[in-house]
C-alpha cells in the first residue's frame, strides 16, 4: 500500500461520513432550533438546518479515529516501511495534531455558540482567539524567518482569525465557502504530498473529502446550511493548512514558497479586504453584512447564484496554480 492510496483512502473515508451523516444531522438541529430562519437579507423562505459544521466535523473524526484503531489493532495492513513512518510520525507529531484536531472542535462550538445566539463581535472575536493562542502555543506557528516567540505567535493568531472571518464572509451563497475551502485544501494536498509531508498531505485529503461530502447537500439548492459553525470549522482547517511547514524544503524546492497561501486562498482574502474597506469607507461597522461581495456583484451583472459560484471556484483554482509551482 502506498501513501498515494491513502490520501485516496482518507478522501473517500471523509467524503463518504459526511454524505452520509449529514441527513442525521440535519434531524438533529431541526430538533434542536439549530436552523437560519428566513429575513430581510435572506434567500431562503423557509427555515434550514446548520448542519454542516457537525457533518464536516464528524466527516474527520470517524476516519480518524478508526484509521488509529486500525494501526494500534491491525498494524499488518500496511507494510513494514509504510507503518513505520506513520508510528514515527504520530509520535513525533502527536501534541500538534492533537492541538489541530482539539482546535477544530473548539472553533466548531464557538461557531455553534454564534449560530444559536448571534454572538456579539467582541465575543466571537475573543473566542476566536482563545483558540487560535491554544493552536499556536502548541507549536503550529508561523516564523516568517523571525526568531521571537511573541512574534511568531502574534503573526500567527492574526492570521488564524483572518483566514476564518474570510471563509465566514464567503459564506453567503450555496456552495460557495465549502467549495473554495475543499479546493484550497485539495491544493495544500497535494503541495503536501509532492513534498513527502504524509501527515500534511493526509489532513488536507480528510478536510478536501468532507467539505466535498457536504456540497451535495448545499449546492445548488440546500437542504443544509454550512452556518457559522462549518465556515469557523472550514476557514480555521484551511488556515492550519496553510501554517503547516511544507511550501519549501531542500529536498523539494519550489518557486513562490512562502507566497503558497496567498495564491490558494486568494480569493477569500481579497473578498475580504475589498468589503471591509469599502465598509470602512461608508463608516459601517465592517462585521455587518452586506452584498459586496464578489458573489454579489457578479448576479447583479447577470449570472445565476449557482453560475456565479462556479465561477468563483474557476477563479479560485486558476489563482491557485502558481502554488504548485
Amino acid at each position: 500500500m502506498s501513501f498515494n492510496v491513502l490520501y485516496l483512502g482518507a478522501f473517500t473515508a471523509a467524503f463518504a461520513v459526511c454524505f452520509a451523516t449529514l441527513p442525521l444531522w440535519r434531524r438533529f438541529c431541526i430538533r434542536r432550533g439549530l436552523v437560519d430562519d428566513p429575513g430581510e437579507r435572506k434567500i431562503h423562505n423557509a427555515a434550514v438546518p446548520l448542519a454542516g459544521g457537525l457533518a464536516v466535523m464528524t466527516g474527520l473524526i470517524v476516519p480518524t479515529v478508526t484509521a488509529l484503531g486500525l494501526l494500534l489493532i491491525a498494524p499488518a495492513m500496511l507494510d513494514a516501511d509504510l507503518y513505520g513512518r506513520l508510528s514515527h510520525g504520530l509520535r513525533v507529531r502527536s501534541v500538534e495534531l492533537a492541538a489541530i484536531f482539539l482546535g477544530a472542535i473548539g472553533m466548531l462550538l464557538v461557531g455553534i455558540w454564534d449560530d444559536k445566539h448571534e454572538l456579539k463581535p467582541a465575543l466571537k472575536f475573543g473566542a476566536q482567539t482563545v483558540v487560535a493562542l491554544l493552536v499556536a502555543a502548541a507549536g503550529i506557528r508561523i516564523t516568517l524567518f523571525v526568531p521571537s516567540v511573541i512574534f511568531s505567535c502574534t503573526i500567527t493568531v492574526l492570521w488564524i482569525l483572518t483566514v476564518i472571518n474570510a471563509f465566514n464572509f464567503m459564506d453567503n451563497m450555496n456552495g460557495l465557502c465549502s467549495g473554495l475551502g475543499a479546493i484550497g485544501s485539495a491544493f495544500f494536498a497535494v503541495i503536501a504530498a509532492g513534498a513527502g509531508q504524509y501527515l500534511v498531505g493526509l489532513i488536507a485529503a480528510l478536510t478536501c473529502g468532507a467539505l466535498v461530502g457536504f456540497l451535495p447537500h448545499n449546492y445548488p439548492r440546500a437542504r443544509a446550511f454550512l452556518g457559522d459553525s462549518g465556515s469557523h470549522l472550514a476557514g480555521y482547517l484551511l488556515a492550519v493548512l496553510a501554517i503547516l511547514p511544507h511550501f519549501h524544503t531542500p529536498e523539494a524546492p519550489r518557486a513562490w514558497a512562502v507566497l503558497s497561501p496567498l495564491f490558494i486562498l486568494a480569493i477569500p482574502l481579497a473578498d475580504l479586504c475589498w468589503v471591509v474597506l469599502l465598509r470602512t469607507a461608508a463608516r459601517k461597522p465592517f462585521w455587518i453584512g452586506d452584498t459586496n461581495h464578489l458573489s454579489h456583484r457578479l448576479v447583479r451583472r447577470g449570472f445565476t447564484k449557482p453560475a456565479a459560484v462556479l465561477l468563483i471556484w474557476l477563479l479560485a483554482m486558476a489563482l491557485g496554480l502558481p502554488a504548485l509551482r
